[in-house]
Order: structure tokens, then C-alpha cells, then sequence
């Protein structure tokens, strides 16, 4: 077990997704030992291309990051040197890695949330940007997930990149953005997904498929081509931030390498798991 330094208070807006290509992820690489500094978020967009910043070495005595296995294949294995001071960089390595391979959709993870109730509910979302404050997804603030997080804010994320015998595990409380905190990424998106979103009242009950459809043409009528579609108000951002994130990298005879980041006080502190 080890400690790592805190990183610094997250960002309070997100940029347009259009910013993405600006920093462009790499496969995963050895970096200077210093501590880490606040990092920019990372924005992803409409297709879920990932972005990540280079990431720093957790030590002087780190080594090097490990490749990525080939679709199919196992990897040699995850030791803890090779694991970045905090979660939120190593996270940046392995979405790099995912979407070398490259993955169907890398940043594709399963929402877990809570109901009031108590019942627990999954479904896949798209993560759409991240950093040392937390991951970022969209919705209709009126959907079932939505009307979960105001009951129980508290969420999990799970991503689960099979091929590459990983995934990413990550537990935490859930804030809700403001609307000029999710404006930005909402003026990115296609003109069809901006017509959609005010299409669908999400996890409401449909009469028919004709229903939505023709909601989505009278929609298309009222903003038409070249015409800005504003955002609606029920829709948003929600931002996951972590109190503990799992790496998880299968190994042969079902003896997986699980290392866990959890927030002790001001720090990280590294566990590995037992498979």
C-alpha cells in the first residue's frame, strides 16, 4: 500500500467538445518523476473519440507502463510500480491503450445507480469528458438514472474493455451540472441529437414509435437547418466523482491483478486486491 499527493480542485465548466483534437491520447508512456499538477479536462465527442494529457510517474523508481495486450490476449501482468500517482492519470493511460486497440466504443460504461426505493439499475451511457474532478456523462434530468442520482447521489461506473482483458471500476458520490456547466458540450453535439433530446422524455412510456418520430419532425420544423436549437431544461450533466477507482487486469488461472486507488484524508492510497 502507498500513498499518493491529492490533485487539485476540479474545473467548474466544461469545454466544447470540439477541443478534443487539440490533445489527442498516445499509447501509454514513461514520464519525468515530479508530483502532479492540476489537470485540464478531457473532453471527448459525439463519436467518443477519447483524449488524454501525458500522463507523470508515480516515482522516481517507476516502471515503465505496461503495453496493452492484444485484443484476446492476456497481458503479462500489473505490478504496482507501474501505476500512476493517482487514478485519474492512470485512467488517461488505460482509455489511450482502449482506444489504440481500438475498441468499438472505449468510452462506453455501465452506469450503476440506486432508486429511491432502493432497487438497483445499470444501463450504458458514454462518458463524454474527465478529470481530477471527476467523469462527465449527459441525460434527460428526467429519466429514471436522473430521478436515481436525486434520490441517492451516489453512482458507480464500469468499464469494460473485454479485449483487452481490463476493466475500470469506479465508485462515488454524483453532483449535477449547472446549465452553463452543460450548454458547451450541448451546442457540440449533431443538430439531430439536439432536436432528440428534446424528442425524447426519457423512460416516459410511448404510444407507438410514430409518436417520437413525429415529435422529432415537428421539432425539426420549428428549428430548422441553420436555425440554433437552445438546450432544453430538463436536460444536463452529471459529474461521478471518485472515492475509490479499481484497475483490473486479467490474468491466466483466474489470479487477476486488481489494484485499488481510495481517498484517505488528503491522499491516495494504492491497494492491490486479491482476484
Amino acid at each position: 500500500m502507498r500513498h499518493a499527493d491529492d490533485l487539485a480542485s476540479p474545473a467548474t465548466s466544461l469545454p466544447a467538445a470540439s477541443q478534443l483534437q487539440a490533445s489527442r491520447p498516445g499509447p501509454s508512456q514513461p514520464e519525468a518523476s515530479q508530483p502532479e499538477a492540476s489537470q485540464p479536462e478531457v473532453g471527448l465527442n459525439e463519436a467518443s473519440q477519447p483524449a488524454a494529457s501525458q500522463p507523470a510517474a508515480s516515482s522516481p523508481a517507476a516502471s515503465p507502463p505496461a503495453s496493452p495486450p492484444s485484443p484476446g490476449r492476456l497481458a503479462a501482468g500489473l505490478v504496482e510500480t507501474m501505476l500512476a500517482a493517482d487514478p485519474v492519470t492512470q485512467f488517461s493511460r488505460w482509455l489511450a491503450d482502449a482506444s489504440a486497440v481500438p475498441l468499438p466504443e472505449p468510452t462506453a460504461m455501465v452506469l450503476a445507480t440506486i432508486s429511491g426505493e432502493g432497487w438497483p439499475r445499470a444501463r450504458t451511457v458514454l462518458l463524454k469528458s474527465y478529470d481530477s474532478g471527476g467523469f462527465t456523462f449527459y441525460t434527460n434530468r428526467s429519466s429514471r438514472k436522473a430521478t436515481d442520482l436525486a434520490a441517492v447521489p451516489r453512482a458507480c461506473l464500469l468499464f469494460p474493455w473485454h479485449a483487452m482483458h481490463r476493466q475500470v471500476i469506479i465508485e462515488g458520490t454524483v453532483t449535477a451540472l449547472s446549465t452553463r456547466q452543460s450548454e458547451p458540450y450541448f451546442r457540440s453535439r449533431p443538430r439531430g441529437s439536439q432536436l432528440g433530446a428534446w424528442a425524447s422524455r426519457q423512460s416516459s412510456v410511448l404510444g407507438s414509435r410514430d409518436e417520437l418520430d413525429e415529435c422529432y419532425e415537428r421539432l425539426a420544423d420549428q428549428w430548422p437547418e441553420g436555425t440554433p436549437v437552445p438546450m432544453p431544461d430538463f436536460w444536463g450533466g452529471y459529474r461521478v466523482v471518485p472515492v475509490t477507482v479499481e484497475f483490473w487486469q486479467g490474468r491466466a488461472n483466474r489470479l487477476h491483478d486488481r489494484f485499488r486507488y481510495r481517498r484517505h484524508g488528503g491522499q491516495w492510497v494504492v491497494e492491490r486486491l486479491a482476484p
